[in-house]
């Protein structure tokens, strides 16, 4: 049986059809995808998130404990500010990828706040666990406690001043105030353009959506944040990561890595290919000229395989199908001509730059 989200009844009634994410009955739509799209560019939507893990990290070491387990700068985050990072394999494959919060006080020890794909809560605190040797560390689990509402597009943040009053809207990327008693506000651009993450108890999840949509916050679903997420070149962990990719193959060095922390589970095989100035494959985009083809296709550089869709879309406004894809080095250039193969036939396709949007 699929779990309901803190929020289903409301998304219920506002009219969702759903489908199955991680185990989860998430929003796919609630009326014309395209309409969906065009109000997160121009106005303002809000997504249920509550499927999504939280999990906290707190005690004496948590901030050294972090920092020694994922692929970025943990020690150095100063109170309210955030940043995206991996937990590896020792040979740096992703174990996850997660967006960690140091917590606002400045009090000593440090609290952290980890926001995890959906279905990953568990994993991700086994992970923990499993090098939990002697210090003072704890790990919450607050997945089924909170609700986490994403509200975004070019009113989001005037919509939350009004929601609630005078405090200070995050304007830097994963930047976090907790403008309310266990609430907390992130700013993530998940989808491509302003956004927020809102956090809050299960119990006052139901009117902080109905306030919101009350002010004019439209409900988009799963299918018009994909289109907007691709469009801005963002991986997706379950679609664009999984077990099998090496960290620094997803792009996304400059957000989730650092070289100069010291060392971390994984730091070996990610300094090594930093050295080598190359990985056999990275995560690019691709234009479609002809229109959407499936996830999972294949790229051909003339008969040799060169790469694979893990996610594809149709981009209204560029009226032309686009993809995130793995392609190996040599092919990887903005402009190089490719072909995609679906059901035996081949059609052309052109890597782009990231983020897609920018065409």
């Amino acid at each position: 049986m699929k779990e309901r989200t803190l929020l289903h009844e409301q998304t219920d009634a506002a009219g969702a059809v759903y489908v199955e994410e991680a185990g989860f009955l998430v929003a796919a739509r609630f009326g014309e995808v395209e309409a969906e799209y065009r109000a997160a560019r121009a106005g303002i939507v809000i997504v249920d998130q509550s499927s999504r893990g939280k999990i906290e990290v707190r005690g004496k070491d948590a901030a050294r404990f972090l920092h020694n387990l994922t692929t970025n700068d943990i020690v150095g985050l100063k109170p309210g500010g955030g940043c995206e990072a991996f937990l590896t394999t020792n040979k740096a494959k992703v174990v996850a990828y997660v967006s960690i919060y140091r917590h606002l006080s400045p009090v000593d020890p440090a609290g952290f706040s980890l926001d995890v794909a959906p279905g990953a809560d568990e994993r991700v605190v086994q992970y923990l666990d499993r090098f939990l040797i002697c210090e003072e560390v704890e790990f919450v689990n607050y997945t089924k406690d909170f609700a986490q509402i994403h509200l975004a597009g070019p009113q989001a943040a005037e919509s939350l001043r009004r929601l609630f009053g005078d405090v200070d809207i995050p304007a830097e990327l994963l930047q976090h105030a907790t403008p309310a008693a266990e609430t907390w506000l992130r700013r993530h651009d998940m989808l491509g353009v302003p956004g927020y993450d809102l956090v809050c108890p299960a119990n006052r999840a139901a009117t902080v959506w109905h306030r919101l949509t009350d002010a004019g916050a439209r409900p988009i679903g799963l299918e018009a944040c994909e289109i907007l997420r691709v469009e801005a070149g963002l991986p997706r962990e379950g679609a664009d990561i999984d077990e099998n990719t090496f960290a620094p193959e997803v792009g996304r060095i400059a957000q989730t890595i650092c070289y100069t922390k010291g060392c971390y589970l994984g730091q070996e095989s990610i300094v090594m290919a930093r050295d080598r100035g190359q990985v056999n494959r990275m995560l690019v985009g691709v234009k479609l000229p002809q229109g959407t083809v499936p996830r999972g296709s294949l790229l051909f550089a003339q008969d040799k395989e060169v790469g694979r869709l893990t996610s594809c879309i149709h981009s209204p406004r560029l009226d032309m199908g686009l993809a995130l894809a793995y392609v190996r080095r040599g092919h990887q250039k903005a402009g190089t001509q490719l072909q995609v193969e679906t059901d035996g036939r081949r059609s052309p396709a052109e890597i782009v730059g990231l983020p897609l949007d920018s065409l």
